[in-house]
């Protein structure tokens, strides 16, 4: 039985050459590669996308909405690791522990990989909303620490030139008009009526992330105590090998390091807090459970693979 073919639309990417290198070590699936001069070449890219079982789009957003044109064969299926398709219609959005959307990755032709902060954001907020624990019109903050490998190619080498600016050697905010291109799934993917306001910055280390939610425990309903919070998200992850609770005990030095799981494709979840307040953390690499893990994860589920199969857990 012949391999299932895999083509990388925007393999010079971070996330990419990410999924690349995933992919270039297994022996289950076949990689398509365009030869380099054609890289640009419409022609050539169609018939290899149409060639395909499965297609990455690895692109910016006006280039993966034009490469999902190029796809004429009813049988090639599409992963988006862009932002174009993550709210839209005919779309599956591609975070396998969420409620019911192992089983739609894995029967969907069109699937949205998620944003590298929505999916930290989702992890602790969705579970609160589906369960009716966090009201729907809730308000909610959100805070947000990432290595420069998420801002693309153009951060990545002015934080690695050798005359860079000194103010790169400390934490940035960014996105300070309070607008970012993860809104919108943030709020829509959660089932809250109106996003967070959030407030991310870029630090100097290149992956890793912690996405930060605070909470007054009288914002919630139901019984309000961390020791409910986390039965909760026990119960809603069941133990899974990608997604894990961390310890009631965890951070024990009082610290939570924001690139502790870089090359992992691993997200860890802290509740802590005290008086009438929690914080709820979790903890991921922007690329791999942020980008090229989850996308891996989700191949495996749409072509009956072992879920976590090439994935660094």
């Amino acid at each position: 039985m012949s391999r299932p073919r895999v083509y990388i639309d925007g393999r010079e990417g971070t996330t990419g050459l990410q999924i690349c290198d995933r992919l270039s070590a297994r022996e289950d699936v076949e990689l398509l590669l365009i030869e380099e001069e054609k890289r640009k070449d419409n022609a050539e890219r169609a018939r290899l996308m149409n060639a395909a079982d499965i297609v990455f789009l690895c692109l910016p957003d006006a280039a993966a909405v034009e490469a999902v044109e190029l796809v004429a064969n009813p049988n090639t299926r599409i992963i988006d690791c862009s932002t174009a398709h993550r709210v839209a219609p005919g779309w599956v959005y591609g975070f396998p522990e969420l409620t019911g959307q192992r089983e739609k990755i894995a029967g969907a032709k069109r699937v949205a990989n998620p944003g590298c902060y929505a999916t930290g954001f989702l992890a602790l907020v969705r579970p609160l909303v589906e369960r009716g624990v966090l009201p729907a019109g809730a308000r909610v903050t959100c805070h947000a620490l990432s290595g420069y490998t998420g801002a693309g190619k153009k951060a990545i080498a002015q934080y690695t030139a050798p005359d860079r600016e000194p103010e790169l050697d400390g934490p940035r905010h960014y996105a300070v008009s309070l607008t970012h291109k993860h809104l919108p799934e943030m709020a829509a993917v959660a089932g809250l009526d109106s996003p967070p306001l959030f407030t991310p910055m870029i630090c100097d280390y290149p992956q890793g992330m912690v996405v930060t939610v605070p909470l007054w425990l009288d914002q919630l309903n139901g019984e309000q105590s961390i020791a409910a919070l986390r039965k909760l998200y026990a119960g809603y992850y069941g133990g899974g090998p990608v997604v894990e609770l961390r310890p009631a005990d965890a951070p024990a030095c009082g610290f939570i390091g924001s690139n502790n799981l870089a090359g992992k494709d691993t997200l860890q979840i802290f509740v802590n807090g005290g008086g009438q307040a929690v914080m709820l953390s979790a903890r991921l690499d922007n690329l791999g459970k942020g980008a090229s893990g989850a996308a891996v994860q989700n191949m495996n589920l749409m072509l009956g693979f072992e879920e976590t199969a090439g994935l660094n857990l």
